[in-house]
C-alpha cells in the first residue's frame, strides 16, 4: 500500500504530459474532440486511473484527488486553447478562399428599362384605379360568341368585316379586341361595374407604319343604375388629361355595334386633331345578352390602341419600331 499512491500520481502526472503533447498536436477539430473523449470522457484514461483510488486509504484520497482535478483543469485548459486556435485558423482559411479582391475591374450589367408599350399600360392602368376601377383580363383565344355575338355582332352583321380575324381550326379565334373581357366579368359579377381591361389583341390588317396585325387595347366599362353619356365623357375627359395634359377634345358621332350612341374621341395635338379613343354607351342588347336588365342598369365602354398613345407621346413615325427589339430604340425609353 506503501507505492501505491505514489505510483498513482506519476501515472497522473505522465497522462498530463502525455496528453497535452497530443492535444497541441491535433491538426483539426474532429481530431481534438477524440482526444477529448480518449483523455476526459467517462471511459477517458482519466477516469479509469481515478476510479482506482478506491483500494486507497482515506487519508491517502485527498492528495491524490487534488492531483486528479488537477491534471483535469490542466488537460481542459489545452484542449480549449488549440480548440480556440484552430477555429481561428480554419476561420482564416475560409476567409482567405472568400476574399474579394476589389481592385479587379466590376462586371458590367446594364439595368433594364421599361418597354414604350408597358410604360403607357402602366400609365393608363395607374389613372383608372386611382378612379376606383378594376384591373380585368381575359383569354386570347376566344370563342365567335364572346367576340363577336354577345357583343351585338351577329354573323351577318357588316361589322365583322372591318375587324376580320385569325380563326382556328376548332372554330375559336384569335381575339379582335379586349370587350370580350367585359362580357366574360359581367356574366360573373353584379353591377355596379367599373373595370379596365387591357391585353394584345389581333386582326387581319396589313403591317405598314400605322397598322399591325398584332397590337394592344386598353378598354373601360361602367355599369351602374343611372350612368349617362355625360358621366362617360368626364371620365374620358379627365383620362386624357392625365396622359397628355389640359388639350382640347372633342366627341364625332360614330358607330360601334356594342354602344348607342357611340361616339370617336379627337384630341387636338401640336395643331391638329387626332383621333384617340372610341367610346359610347352599352347597347341594351349587350346588357341583355349577359341577364342585366337595361331598364335598370345603364353603362359607358371605352377603348384606345396603347400603340396609338405610344406613337403620339414619344413622337414615333413608324409603329413597326415598337416590336423590332433594336436596343438602339429603346434605350431612349
Amino acid at each position: 500500500m506503501t507505492n501505491q499512491p505514489s505510483n498513482l500520481e506519476a501515472q497522473l502526472l505522465a497522462l498530463r504530459i502525455e496528453g497535452e503533447k497530443a492535444i497541441a498536436a491535433a491538426d483539426s477539430l474532429e481530431r481534438l474532440e477524440e482526444l477529448r473523449v480518449g483523455y476526459l470522457g467517462k471511459k477517458g484514461e482519466l477516469s479509469t486511473l481515478l476510479r482506482s483510488m478506491g483500494q486507497l486509504s482515506a487519508e491517502e484520497r485527498p492528495s491524490i484527488g487534488a492531483i486528479g482535478n488537477t491534471v483535469k483543469e490542466s488537460l481542459q485548459t489545452s484542449l480549449d486553447k488549440q480548440r480556440a486556435s484552430l477555429e481561428a485558423a480554419q476561420i482564416h482559411a475560409q476567409l482567405e478562399a472568400e476574399t474579394l479582391d476589389v481592385t479587379m475591374p466590376g462586371i458590367y450589367s446594364p439595368q433594364g428599362r421599361i418597354h414604350p408599350l408597358n410604360g403607357i399600360i402602366d400609365q393608363a392602368l395607374d389613372i383608372f384605379v386611382g378612379m376606383g376601377y378594376t384591373v380585368a383580363q381575359g383569354p386570347e383565344m376566344e370563342t365567335d360568341y364572346y367576340n363577336f355575338e354577345a357583343l351585338n355582332t351577329p354573323p351577318d352583321h357588316p361589322a365583322r368585316d372591318m375587324q376580320d380575324t385569325f380563326y382556328l381550326p376548332d372554330g375559336n379565334l384569335l381575339r379582335t379586341q379586349t370587350s370580350c373581357v367585359q362580357i366574360r366579368y359581367m356574366e360573373a359579377e353584379e353591377p355596379p361595374i367599373r373595370i379596365v381591361a387591357p391585353g394584345r389583341v389581333y386582326r387581319k390588317d396589313d403591317v405598314d407604319a400605322t397598322h399591325s396585325a398584332v397590337f394592344h387595347q386598353i378598354e373601360l366599362l361602367a355599369i351602374d343604375e343611372g350612368l349617362t353619356f355625360t358621366d362617360l365623357k368626364g371620365t374620358i375627359k379627365l383620362f386624357l388629361e392625365a396622359m397628355f395634359g389640359e388639350l382640347p377634345i372633342r366627341f364625332r358621332a360614330s358607330y360601334f355595334p356594342f354602344t348607342e350612341p357611340s361616339a370617336e374621341v379627337d384630341l387636338q395635338w401640336n395643331g391638329r386633331w387626332l383621333e384617340v379613343m372610341g367610346c359610347g354607351m352599352v347597347d341594351p342588347n349587350v346588357l341583355k345578352a349577359v341577364g342585366y336588365d337595361p331598364e335598370v342598369y345603364t353603362g359607358f365602354a371605352a377603348g384606345f390602341g396603347v400603340e396609338r398613345f405610344a406613337m403620339v407621346l414619344h413622337q414615333m413615325d413608324d409603329i413597326r419600331r415598337l416590336y423590332n427589339s433594336d436596343l438602339r430604340f429603346l434605350r431612349q425609353f
